[in-house]
């Protein structure tokens, strides 16, 4: 260790250490409590453009603490710089390889983004809201309300899907499935017109009926998109049980499965 490479510790330098953490923890506290709160005042155009921005803002907060309490223990010169931080890097990396790696996989999701705030992935099993981007892991809300907390290291090694990427509204499906004897026109007709009534329906975006002929009946796909995200379990919903009210309308069967398709 270079001579000279530690500062000497005094009072005043411990108080503005603590100081430093104190101030870092209240604005990390600040802003994990202030752009939520932003996100839900604003128009909802603008929410999943703030939410965003509050794992940027944290990982700026610990870097300025960082960078101001250095100096106050070490001596700032290139050389105790280098010697510090190879010796911090060669223990920090054998006593914390996974937590280092969710670090660096956090700092890259920073970055590249393959999910944020108010996104709505599927990570493994697990299926949700984005509701913070921690440091090291991702905090989910599942359907069934249920908080998730996924270590960002599985960004190296799995396979993310995203349903709206930032996006506002994301494509919700219903799903009908009828005997085959039928006027297959009629009920594609009968599908739009009930997504095109639906109250969440957000009308800037297409709406699709997709028909596939099954050996034990027809199975449509009525895709469409709500005005926002949140609303995808009742737009779904929605069009499932006024597309059924709609069907028996026009006299269509349900289709019944054979015994080997259940």
């Amino acid at each position: 260790m270079p001579t000279g490479m530690i500062k000497e510790i005094t009072g005043l330098s411990i108080l503005e250490i603590i100081l430093i953490i104190a101030i870092a923890w209240f604005l990390l506290r600040f802003v994990q409590w202030f752009l939520p709160w932003l996100a839900t005042q604003a128009p909802s155009r603008l929410r999943l453009h703030l939410l965003p921005l509050m794992p940027i803002f944290q990982l700026l907060i610990v870097v300025l603490a960082i960078v101001n309490i250095i100096p106050l223990i070490i001596e700032p010169t290139p050389e105790n710089f280098l010697a510090i931080s190879g010796a911090v890097a060669i223990a920090v990396g054998f006593a914390f390889q996974d937590y280092i790696s969710s670090l660096v996989a956090g700092i890259v999701t920073i970055y590249e983004r393959p999910y944020r705030v108010g996104d709505w992935i599927k990570i493994g099993e697990a299926y949700g809201e984005v509701t913070a981007v921690h440091f090291r892991a991702v905090e989910l809300v599942t359907p069934d309300d249920t908080v998730v907390l996924i270590p960002h290291k599985n960004l190296w090694d799995t396979t993310i899907y995203n349903d709206n990427n930032g996006q506002r509204e994301h494509m919700c499906v219903a799903d009908f499935y009828l005997h085959p004897e039928h006027d297959a026109e009629e009920v594609r007709q009968k599908l739009r017109k009930v997504a095109l009534t639906s109250p969440y329906l957000q009308l800037k975006r297409p709406i699709a009926v997709i028909v596939h002929e099954q050996p034990w009946g027809t199975h449509y796909r009525l895709k469409a998109y709500p005005i926002d995200g949140r609303d995808q379990f009742k737009f779904t919903s929605d069009l499932t049980v006024r597309g059924k009210a709609a069907l028996a309308q026009l006299d269509v069967k349900p289709a019944i499965a054979p015994q080997a398709v259940r």
